[in-house]
């Protein structure tokens, strides 16, 4: 785990403070010039990130006349790190290295001082020491880009990744879009079409009335499946509903045309939320769904009241008068309602009732959904 840097503002206080310290150790302060010119390099380090090269030109009289060292070298490392200059780096290097080297008053220079042995070990000191801080603000600058580079090419790979993902996503629905187009609307057209023979054959009256339910019921199973088929073929990312979602006003035709005997109950505002709406429906489809499956022959009764800030619905239907036939189940749709209602802060129960007919309630609250 990387270590969290410390705050800008922070780190300019505590370098201050430090050329200060170097100043009072290293400064006369008897010696008015040099300590004016100490405090002035010391003080300019507030301007470093936003002016480094005016700091280190405004640190320079430090080093000429003065042993501190923390304020020029703490300047000649910040205008290191953010410029790419190299030339210009290496003139300030320079300049603070002969700055360093030369006593003040150049008057007091010695030209038999040059020639001692200690003059070049001086000077080579002070070369060293001129650039070590170019060097790691360098250092600091590569590390810097390296670390933006980086980040480019992790979000140039998640792109990718995402990219890819949408691919074989896109692969996945074109596969699904072409099985749902040759197998599943081939079947519900032949039945559409054997209920349509059978309701124009047919002689008796109810056997008419289920065969226009039947082919009533395919025709809309096919225009659902048709649309699903071009959502699927379509490339787009944006999220798309797989059909026009349901509200309210749909459920009086969901009831009529379920095909079993059913009573509609409501006592609503007149704007509940569309996700309130798409619940109650999607309920109520599989609870009528449900009663013809497991309990041909009852009767349903669907009551959706509002109350104390909820909506409250329940298909309760009665006990089956004719023997249920074993479908295909994948026993998941209660199991979708109850997610359903818990992602809107809602509940589902379900259970028998007393006369051997089955309940389903749904509560949701309304103004959590808005």
């Amino acid at each position: 785990m990387s270590s969290r840097r410390p705050p800008a503002l922070l780190l300019d206080i505590v370098l201050v403070g430090l050329a200060l310290v170097d100043t009072w150790i290293h400064v006369d302060v008897a010696d008015q010039p040099a300590a004016a010119c100490a405090l002035l390099g010391a003080l300019a380090l507030v301007l470093r990130r936003h002016r480094p090269l005016t700091t280190f030109v405004l640190t320079l009289p430090t080093a000429l006349i003065t042993d501190a060292v923390v304020a020029p070298m703490v300047a000649l490392y910040t205008l290191s790190s953010l410029s790419r200059h190299r030339v210009l780096l290496g003139g300030c290097a320079l300049i603070y290295a002969v700055a360093d080297f030369l006593p003040w008053p150049w008057s007091s220079l010695d030209a038999t001082e040059l020639s001692q042995t200690n003059t070049l070990f001086h000077l080579s000191y002070t070369l060293a020491t001129a650039a070590a801080p170019v060097f790691l603000g360098q250092l600091v600058q590569a590390r810097r880009e390296l670390s933006l580079r980086l980040a480019d090419i992790t979000e140039a790979r998640e792109h990718e990744r995402l990219l890819t993902a949408q691919s074989v996503l896109a692969k996945e629905r074109a596969q699904l879009a072409r099985e749902m187009h040759d197998v599943v609307s081939h079947q519900v057209s032949l039945i559409a079409v054997q209920a349509g023979a059978l309701q124009v054959g047919s002689q008796d009256a109810e056997t008419r009335q289920a065969a226009a339910t039947i082919r009533r019921l395919s025709v809309q199973t096919l225009d659902e499946l048709r649309h699903m088929v071009s959502v699927l073929r379509a490339s787009g990312s944006r999220p798309t509903e797989l059909t026009p979602q349901p509200s309210l006003a749909d459920l009086e035709r969901l009831v009529d045309a379920s095909g079993i005997e059913a009573r509609l109950e409501t006592d609503l505002p007149d704007e509940l939320p569309p996700t309130v709406q798409r619940a109650v429906y999607r309920t109520v489809q599989e609870a009528l769904t449900n009663v013809r499956k497991h309990a041909p022959g009852a009767t349903v009764t669907v009551r959706i009241h509002y109350q104390d800030g909820a909506v409250r619905t329940t298909v309760t239907n009665t006990a089956p008068t004719r023997r249920a036939f074993a479908l295909p189940s994948a026993h998941q749709g209660l199991v979708g309602l109850a997610q359903r209602a818990e992602l809107l802060g809602g509940t589902v129960t379900s259970g028998p009732t007393d006369q051997g007919g089955y309940e389903l309630c749904l509560e949701l609250p309304v103004e959590r959904n808005r």
